[in-house]
């Protein structure tokens, strides 16, 4: 099979096209014929060496965790999925590289059935390849910082991969939502049904000029400078949730999140999208054999939206 690989690491340049033999299926594994992956920030993290502190790799790596695809071969104990079916995840696997960790930037991957649900047939496959491990930071920390019907939440970064996520799942629970973004994301932020505001300095101000008793969660997609503004917005009593920044946990006593594949959430996020509640934005599509130039879109900072491969 084709797939994008990488043997050492470092910058986009290290990526390349690759002939790679197709992966052997587990018992509680599936056989995913890629259509489409995506980009995140992670991704090129990885590729950098900055999370081999924390996860093993091992060379070659076939780099992606998301994926849209259709089932090609089951398993011995996969009653859950049939050949033929669509489906979408976030194959995250416990160590990055090697024979049994291939990544989604390849024809197939070999994925563990606890990181897959069924595709809605509302999205593209392009569509759902943008949402897996995106879509999934939006819900799993609107819901870890608890985020009620009636609540103000404060989205930061809320026209980026994860934030708009994070902004139409607060919406579709009946929070409302203020969320921060350049003047120029302003009217899209609005689409979505969020309040906007403009990052940087004076930002508290802004919030409390539209919540004056101050919000009841932050969900913090940014951290740094973004996250100062905690104790100027959030109400006593409130919760914070930050994928970027362990004060959120450490000094606001709130969550400090790091996305985690579920079943149970993956199928919520695909009934929203059969609702019209959940809508991907793709920035851009990039063909496999262009990986590098994805990476480094998403490296650039500023995306609105996800970066998609189609295989």
């Amino acid at each position: 099979m084709r797939a994008i690989t990488y043997s050492r690491f470092g910058g986009p340049d290290v990526l390349a096209l690759t002939d790679l033999p197709t992966p052997k299926v587990g018992p509680d594994s599936v056989l995913v014929r890629v259509r489409a992956s995506s980009v995140n920030p992670v991704d090129w993290k990885v590729r950098e060496g900055y999370l081999d502190a924390i996860m093993d790799t091992l060379f070659p790596v076939i780099p992606g965790w998301d994926v849209a695809g259709v089932v090609e071969q089951v398993g011995l104990d996969t009653p859950e999925f049939e050949v033929g079916d669509e489906v979408f995840g976030y194959v995250r696997k416990d160590a990055v590289g090697g024979e049994v960790a291939g990544g989604t930037f390849a024809e197939f991957v070999a994925a563990p059935v606890r990181t897959l649900a069924r595709k809605p047939a509302a999205w593209s496959f392009e569509e759902a390849a943008a949402v897996p491990l995106a879509g999934l930071t939006g819900y799993q920390t609107n819901h870890r910082a608890g985020v009620q019907s009636g609540h103000t939440v404060l989205v930061q970064a809320a026209a980026g991969g994860v934030g708009s996520f994070a902004v139409q799942i607060a919406r579709s629970i009946g929070a409302r939502v203020i969320g921060t973004a350049s003047e120029g994301n302003h009217d899209y932020l609005r689409s979505l049904g969020a309040e906007p505001v403009t990052y940087g300095e004076g930002l508290a101000d802004r919030v409390r000029d539209l919540a004056p008793e101050g919000v009841d969660v932050v969900l913090d997609y940014v951290g740094g400078e973004a996250l100062d503004s905690v104790p100027q917005v959030l109400r006593t009593g409130g919760t914070v949730a930050s994928i970027t920044d362990a004060r959120a946990r450490d000094e606001f006593g709130g969550h400090y999140v790091w996305v985690r594949p579920d079943v149970a959430d993956l199928t919520e996020l695909a009934r929203l999208g059969d609702a019209g509640k959940l809508k991907p934005e793709i920035a851009e599509v990039f063909e496999l054999t262009d990986a590098a130039a994805a990476h480094e879109r998403s490296a650039s900072g500023h995306v609105r939206g996800k970066i998609v491969v189609r295989v």
